[in-house]
């Protein structure tokens, strides 16, 4: 397994680095004397600089995010156990009334047929 970053650990002396770290650039930029050597490992470096800046950011938000997720999934939690133990105290809603559909007749007095009554 070789070193991606530039520095060698105890067990990684026999294999070369895949890239340099911020602070090899610097070194490289410091044996290196034309103007366009110099000109490119600042511009190395400022590279480095600002993705570690970005890499900062970007753990800080993911930080924020992980902080937010887990005071909501508290809040979703207390509001669950709310709404179990309220639910029961609700009496159910009353049925709306429906009109009824069809013809209808109201029952009335039973009649004497008029045929008996002369």
């Amino acid at each position: 397994m070789r070193c991606q970053s530039g520095i060698a650990s105890r067990r990684n002396v026999r294999y070369l680095p895949y890239a340099f770290t911020e602070h090899g650039a610097l070194m490289a930029a410091n044996v290196l004397s034309s103007p366009r050597a110099v000109e490119m490992s600042v511009y190395v470096i400022r590279a480095f600089v600002r993705i570690r800046r970005e890499l900062t950011i970007n753990e800080t938000v993911a930080r924020r995010l992980a902080e937010i997720e887990k005071a909501l999934m508290k809040h979703d939690g207390a509001l669950h156990d709310l709404d179990e133990k309220i639910r029961p105290l609700l009496p159910p809603p009353p049925e709306p009334k429906r009109r009824e559909i069809g013809f209808h007749v109201e029952p009335d007095e039973p009649t004497k047929s008029k045929a008996r009554a002369r």
